[in-house]
């Protein structure tokens, strides 16, 4: 399909940073209806732009997107996707404002995370510490990517996975104290390589409480593997070894992010609405 450059206001800009390259800057594509198909990388942006390929179909709408480091960075005036482009449960039809991240995305970022994690921890045995009850969406596509990776290699890498529970929202506000709740005696972990798989960052200080609790007892390494990372003045600095997407400071839900355990069976990443905040509020 001949894709017609000079339509006005239907721009999907990218800047690379570092040692990356400039793909493209300021320029223009007609997008059709549907949904996303394929990751936003290089190759995917250059073939969006430069080809015929029907790879990407986009609603009309401006997204910025800055990498810093391995992150997706989606920028505060992001406006998300339109969620009559989607499909989702009718039970909270009303509850949604739009999709920030839709599950094709996730997905194939997952897919990233776990190269680069194999190839900076290298073929050595992870013990997979998954924070419930959240991040266990991400932690399974990021537990299968990481499989994928080791059954086509010449070395077999072990992967276990304990579960832990942390909590420290109520509605859609932290009460400031973390709760561990389940997981098995964190002695265990001593002498271990330790991924930690989580859903959100936002202070950072949930993360640091649990870090702090896990370090005295010694493990060989620990690494921070987050799906999102919020930007928030209420940030004490925390930065995730890892980190699929950085958003703007709202409350999301979908892919296992909940509010109040709803909103759980959503496969997109979602902006909840005033409706649904006091909708499920208790």
């Amino acid at each position: 399909m001949q894709r017609d450059k000079s339509e006005q206001g239907n721009e999907y800009i990218l800047k690379e940073s570092g040692a990356l390259e400039e793909w493209t800057k300021n320029r223009h594509i007609r997008w059709g209806e549907g949904c996303i198909r394929g990751s936003i990388n290089k190759r995917f942006i250059k073939e969006a732009f430069e080809s015929e390929s029907d790879c990407f179909k986009l609603q009309p709408e401006t997204m910025k997107v800055w990498p810093q480091g391995l992150t997706k960075v989606i920028m505060d005036d992001w406006p998300g996707y339109d969620l009559n482009l989607f499909t989702y449960p009718q039970h909270y039809y009303g509850d949604l404002e739009y999709v920030l991240i839709p599950h094709g995305i996730i997905v194939d970022r997952t897919e990233r995370l776990a190269k680069d994690i194999m190839k900076d921890i290298g073929y050595c045995d992870i013990m997979i510490l998954c924070v419930l009850k959240g991040g266990y969406k991400f932690c399974v596509d990021l537990l299968e990517h990481l499989k994928n990776i080791s059954r086509n290699s010449d070395r077999f890498v072990s992967m276990k996975v304990d579960f832990i529970r942390l909590k420290s929202y109520k509605n859609d506000q932290s009460m400031g104290e973390m709760q561990i709740i389940g997981g098995n005696d964190l002695s265990t972990l001593a002498g271990k390589n330790v991924l930690i798989v989580e859903d959100v960052v936002g202070t950072g200080k949930t993360m640091r409480a649990l870090l702090s609790s896990i370090e005295k007892y010694k493990p060989n390494m620990i690494k921070v593997a987050s799906l999102l990372v919020k930007r928030t003045p209420r940030s004490d600095g925390f930065r995730p070894d890892y980190v699929g997407f950085e958003i703007p400071d709202l409350f999301v839900v979908g892919y296992a992010l909940d509010y109040n355990e709803y909103f759980r069976d959503l496969n997109h990443i979602c902006v909840i609405n005033e409706h649904g905040k006091e909708k499920y509020q208790v």
